[in-house]
Parts: C-alpha cells; structure tokens; sequence
C-alpha cells in the first residue's frame, strides 16, 4: 500500500492497542473476498490485472515474496540498507519502505498503482515486493531469471499475525472473531489464499530455479547475522563486517517498530488504536492465542497437508 490513502474517522478510542475489540472504521470500506484464479482474492489486488501480468521485469531486478505478515518489511528492509544503506542515506529518514520497496500488485483508486510505483523506481537494482503465489508471479521475472527472496513463517504465528493486521488495516476484510478467523485460516479463506498453498507452492519452485532464496522468519529471530549472511551471498555482496553490524542493528524489531520510516505509521489506512503494524516479532505468539484444543485441531490438519519432509517450520526457537 503506497502513500497517503485514506483519512479516517475513529468512532472510538483503544485503551488497550492489542486488545480483542473489534474498532468500527467509518470512512473506509472492507472489500469482500472472492475466488480468483482459484485463489482467494479482493478487488485492490486485482482490478489492475492485465498491467500486473504484463510487468515488464529487469534482469536486475530483486522480487521480495512472501505470504502476507511473514516477514516481508523486514526483509525488505534488510535489503534496501545492504543496496542503498551506504550510497543513499538520505533514503533511510526521508523515504517510507513502502515507497522504496513498491508492492506489486496493489491498485487503490486515486494513488498510484505499486506496478507504477515499480516501474518509476530509479535504483538498481530495483527492490519489488509481492505477495502473489508463485503461479501468479509475472511472467517476465522468470523470463529475466531474476533473484527473488522469499521469507516462509510457521503457520501458527503466521496466522495470529495476520488476524491482528487485518483487524488494523482498513484495505483488508473484516477479521471478526478469533475462532472465526482460525477456521477461515485452515480453510485458505485468506488474501492470497492458502499459507499451505503459497509456501509449498514457492518451496517447490525452489527445486528448479535456482535464482530463488527460500528463508525462514524464525531464521531471522535466532540469528538475524547469518541469515544476512546467507542472503549477501546468494546476492553476490561483500558489506564490511562494519556495515553489517550497522545493518544487523538497524533492522532489530524494537528499532524498526520506533522507525517512522519502516514501522507503516505514516500510513493512515492503518488503525494503530487498534494495533501496531509491527506488533510483537516473535516466535510462538500463537501460544497466547490457540486454546489446547486449536493448537491440537491445528496440528491433526498440518499433518495431513503436509506432505513434503524437506519443507519443515519451527513454531518456537
């Protein structure tokens, strides 16, 4: 979501920002979900499809791909400070992520499209952000063989993040109730459909491109050092050992979420009364939120659906 949206209204203020309660947003309306491409979908990632898939990608282009809530802005992050940290520093206090790392395939009427967004982007490399499963990627990214970085989380954190989004963000559907929420989860009634889709989906894909980078959140939280490691070198980079402590520092989760220019807070069409963007950064958050019963019923359908041994999640470190 790019730039100034929408100016809301709050009927009522949040005592407490990560509360349960449900907060009614007057100037913005929910969009519905339906079934796109055999995903679910809303109309903000689809009215502008033709121009989507028609994205012409540049062989030096990097595509940061994630389900929604999984890491994205981290990563995101992460990279623009090891491409730009040290070249455009001006970058870092004057210009949101979400500008610096446009998202693909969001339309908003009145703003400029993410696939606009992209295309005036003046970096090289250009830094694009998606959420679309790997069957729905541009064409042209696999055409150009471009890099692309892709950040998997475990299902149970992953939900609980998105729920507290969606209950924040004035762009998604409505969350309703947890129990609600869990149910549709399981079910891939979610934008972008199924977390089991998505991420089996890109880890497939991951066997026979061998431009794709396949990283893990909780990864990330036990040792964020390594993981930048890891992706300087499939990137081909060499930060000093200097510039990569800077970078490690700057891109902890307490300095991010203080960061006006990384944490979305000058975004309006989110309801920080109700919670923060970034909200916790944590593996096994899931635990103050599934009953003994839900983790158990959640865990009987993971183990059904997922098939592949070579694909594994921690949900706690």
């Amino acid at each position: 979501m790019q730039g100034q949206v929408f100016v809301q209204v709050f009927s009522r203020a949040c005592a407490n920002t990560c509360g349960f309660q449900q907060h009614k947003m007057d100037s913005v309306t929910r969009p519905e979900l339906f079934d796109f491409h055999g995903i679910s979908m809303t109309h903000y990632f689809t009215d502008n499809w033709e121009n989507i898939q028609n994205f012409q990608a540049r062989s030096d282009d990097i595509l940061i791909a994630t389900y929604p809530k999984a890491g994205t802005t981290w990563i995101s992050y992460i990279l623009d400070l090891l491409y730009f940290g040290q070249t455009s520093p001006e970058r870092q206090t004057s210009l949101p992520i979400y500008n610096r790392v446009p998202f693909l395939e969001i339309a908003i009427p009145g703003l400029d499209s993410g696939k606009d967004l992209a295309d005036k982007l003046p970096t090289t490399p250009r830094l694009i952000k998606t959420h679309l499963p790997v069957q729905l990627v541009p064409k042209s990214f696999w055409e150009h063989n471009c890099r692309i970085v892709y950040v998997a989380r475990n299902a149970k954190d992953n939900m609980v993040s998105f729920f507290h989004f969606d209950r924040m963000n004035g762009v998604q559907p409505e969350a309703g109730d947890w129990i609600d929420y869990f149910l549709r989860f399981l079910k891939g009634k979610m934008v972008f459909g199924s977390w089991y889709d998505h991420v089996n989906g890109w880890w497939k894909k991951k066997q026979t491109y061998s431009n794709l980078h396949y990283m893990f959140y909780e990864d990330l939280i036990e040792d964020t050092g390594r993981e930048i490691d890891k992706v300087c070198s499939f990137l081909g980079l060499s930060p000093s050992a200097e510039e990569k402590k800077n970078i490690t520092s700057q891109v902890q989760f307490d300095n991010m979420k203080n960061n006006k220019m990384a944490n979305y807070s000058t975004l309006q069409v989110l309801d920080f009364k109700i919670c923060p963007f970034m909200r916790k950064g944590k593996v096994g958050d899931w635990k103050n939120h599934f009953t003994v019963g839900q983790s158990e019923y959640f865990d009987e359908d993971y183990k059904n659906r997922m098939k592949d041994p070579t694909l594994q999640f921690r949900t706690e470190i």
